[in-house]
């Protein structure tokens, strides 16, 4: 690992301890809020969120499920949110919260940051949002993340870490002739047809897979998390059918985390990635800078091959994702005369528009300036001693760890049910979803943003006075569960 004072995680969780902990909350009963407490949050809903369920109802004529993107599908219906604001929101009723959404991640400066606004505004003035050609920020902020991660010799920007992903590994198997792809099972890659495989539940393969033909990811295989001994198995038939083209990773383990790998995972895939001549792709979408400007891979000091970028590029503003590394390996991107071997092919018209490149430079500058990322992961740690003092106070068998400003809070443990025990898992997988949901309407019922009730992303705006309130909120919440007295 680098300097330590440049990355948000001050010490790493003991990950042996956490899935001890998650284990026996999962082998447990259920410990949901209070019916007559949950009664009277829902009712929060129904007296102080009337707009935003107009506006719900209204949307759903036109939009499928009335939202476009799943962090918005919250129970017991969306919120439309009208005002952003450093470490709150405010809805369309005028209620305001504390922001541990932060946009799934990318706003670790804290939302709608002044002075990297003020630089878009100027941008939008004197270029506009896109002209189709080349703007002058796509090589600053190309050259910024190179500085940043050694790792990057060549940067290409695209829309999305969907898109990323899609070109890293495009890339990969042009790079290596070879077609399949390994990923960690439960992890989340984006929603290309190739990667809806093995999605949030271990084991699960193509359960997923709607309308997605079973060619698209017939070369896509999963391995259960931390079990380097699968994944060990699995590039050895390979290699005899052809070889492996990469394995991806999420560097903290799949779900941001949620299933923490132990600290000398990465390089054990690194040295087996090496040993069977496979790419390595570090999926750094929610890690690349809020880990630090080094990423999870300067935290772990470990090189990937190939890096896909996603929302946190550009500090939350659209059109944020990316793909670096190697430049033998990115150059198979290269349009035109500039192309080397046998190219692969990738597009995007709006990818690397002025906005993007403009908001990113200035985002990351800004990150840079302030010490962001490590400010933000002291309020990831003040949140989680907090969090595990009110579990301690009232018994509780929640589990709460943190890596930096990435904290999980697990009460219902449905993230922990995999197809190693399938008969737990269609018995207990909607309860346990559902409880987390009731969690997270709670949790908002008193004033607090969570993804998914579960997980929460601190920001440079997270005081120890916010952190302090949004303790007092969720000791409200997790007071009144069952069996508390």
């Amino acid at each position: 690992m680098s300097d330590t004072q440049s990355y948000a995680i001050l010490q790493y969780p003991d990950v042996d301890q956490v899935y001890r902990q998650l284990n026996r909350l999962v082998s447990q009963p259920l410990r949901p809020v209070r019916r007559d407490r949950m009664q009277a949050y829902l009712q929060y809903f129904d007296t102080r969120c009337a707009r935003s369920k107009a506006l719900i109802d209204e949307a759903k004529k036109v939009i499928p499920g009335g939202v476009q993107h799943n962090l918005a599908f919250n129970y017991p219906f969306p919120i439309a949110i009208e005002r952003a604001d450093e470490a709150h929101l405010w809805d369309v009723d005028g209620n305001r919260y504390i922001d541990f959404l932060q946009a799934g991640g990318p706003t670790i400066l804290g939302s709608n940051y002044l002075p990297v606004r003020e630089k878009v505004i100027e941008m939008l003035q004197s270029c506009g949002p896109v002209t189709g050609l080349f703007h002058e920020y796509e090589l600053k902020l190309a050259q910024l993340i190179q500085k940043f991660m050694p790792s990057i010799e060549m940067f290409r920007m695209l829309g999305s870490g969907t898109e990323g992903v899609m070109a890293a590994i495009r890339a990969a198997r042009a790079f290596t002739g070879r077609r399949k792809v390994i990923k960690v099972g439960g992890a989340y890659h984006g929603w290309s047809d190739s990667m809806v495989y093995g999605l949030h539940i271990p084991g699960t393969g193509r359960l997923e897979a709607k309308g997605i033909p079973a060619g698209a990811s017939a070369n896509t295989q999963e391995f259960f998390p931390n079990a380097l001994g699968a994944l060990r198995r699995r590039l050895f038939l390979n290699q005899l059918t052809g070889g492996t083209a990469a394995v991806i990773v999420e560097p903290l383990g799949p779900e941001s985390g949620t299933r923490p790998v132990p600290f000398d995972f990465n390089q054990k895939v690194r040295e087996l990635c090496d040993e069977f001549g496979a790419l390595l792709i570090f999926d750094e979408v929610v890690t690349g800078f809020r880990v630090g400007l080094g990423g999870a891979q300067g935290y772990f000091g470990v090189k990937p091959d190939l890096t896909v970028f996603g929302k946190c590029l550009t500090g939350g503003y659209p059109m944020a994702g990316g793909v670096g590394g190697r430049a033998e390996v990115i150059q198979r991107f290269a349009a035109g005369i500039g192309g080397t071997g046998e190219r692969a092919y990738i597009g995007g018209t709006l990818s690397a528009n002025p906005i993007s490149c403009v908001a990113g430079y200035h985002a990351l500058l800004e990150m840079e300036r302030t010490n962001a990322a490590v400010i933000a992961g002291r309020a990831g740690d003040r949140l989680t001693k907090g969090l595990q003092a009110i579990i301690d106070k009232y018994n509780l068998p929640f589990v709460v760890f943190n890596q930096g400003s990435i904290v999980h809070l697990e009460t219902s443990g449905v993230m922990l049910l995999d197809l190693r025990n399938p008969v737990r898992l269609a018995r207990e997988l909607k309860t346990r979803k559902h409880m987390m949901e009731e969690m997270g309407a709670a949790y908002m019922a008193n004033g607090l943003i969570t993804l998914a009730g579960s997980r929460m992303y601190t920001s440079m705006a997270d005081t120890d006075e916010v952190i302090d309130d949004a303790l007092a909120r969720f000791e409200q919440v997790l007071s009144s569960v069952e069996g508390v007295q």
